[in-house]
């Protein structure tokens, strides 16, 4: 089978700083993808290269056996771990934007019937995150978690297949990020999403993936500590039930 994400021999340095090197993966549909490591080792950087929002300073990044265009595209979406909704607009708002644009690039609005359909999609996308009551509220009248939950909403507006996760749920206190846990492996497995996440937490990069990756640096050089980028130094396969930390590699143990 062709993976649907493909790095070959991809570089990222900005002037004489080398943050990535030798990266090689390829990542199937329908996998849940957590990417762990130290700060400054490159998980944020790789996120941009998927988004498109960045290029490889070397290397190659195919989609479906296609070059990766440097640009965002609608089959990507993302979520950060700062809720990035518009303040100035009501949850419903926020939904319909991106239809509005995608259909309207220039007036950035529907009219009539175009209109009600995007609506109606909007009221659907907001019922899958549980926000169906809180159509008509700003986010600022909205907790964290359902200012997360908006913009998870967001992203999926535009039916992308790979959603990437920032940090998603670093600012949330510990409940409300289970229930985060619980909202996004039900959309994962629902829309048939393939999520790559970066996460600090260990646990639910264990919990939640079907697949971890640490990112860390192998070679150092005291006297030029910029010289050398992060690697995979861990690639895995996560099995069995998620809430039970099962995963292939004892090899593992040294994440924990």
């Amino acid at each position: 089978m062709t993976a649907l994400l493909q790095m070959r021999d991809v570089w990222v340095e900005y002037g004489d700083r080398v943050v990535l090197e030798r990266l090689n993966l390829s990542i199937e549909a329908g996998s849940f993808v957590s990417i762990v490591g130290p700060s400054g080792a490159g998980k944020s950087s790789l996120l941009r290269l998927v988004l498109g929002q960045e290029a490889p300073t070397r290397g190659t990044i195919l989609l479906d056996g296609k070059l990766l265009a440097a640009q965002c595209g609608p089959d990507r979406g993302v979520v950060f771990q700062r809720y990035s909704v518009f303040p100035h607009l009501s949850a419903l708002g926020n939904l319909l934007l991106a239809g509005e644009f995608a259909a309207s690039p220039l007036l950035a609005r529907l009219f009539g019937a175009a209109r009600r359909r995007a609506q109606d999609d909007a009221m659907a996308m907001l019922a899958a995150v549980g926000l169906q009551d809180a159509a008509a509220l700003y986010p600022a009248q909205m907790s964290g978690g359902m200012q997360q939950r908006l913009a998870i909403a967001q992203a999926l507006m535009m039916k992308p297949r790979i959603l990437l996760l920032d940090e998603p749920f670093g600012a949330l206190d510990p409940g409300i990020r289970a229930d985060m846990h619980v909202l996004i492996r039900r959309l994962w497995q629902q829309q048939q999403l393939t999520i790559i996440m970066v996460t600090h937490d260990i646990r639910e990069a264990f919990t939640l993936g079907t697949r971890l990756i640490a990112l860390d640096k192998r070679r150092h050089d005291p006297h030029a500590p910029h010289r050398y980028g992060a690697v995979a130094t861990y690639d895995l396969p996560l099995r069995g039930k998620p809430d039970e930390l099962v995963f292939a590699g004892g090899e593992a143990q040294a994440l924990l």
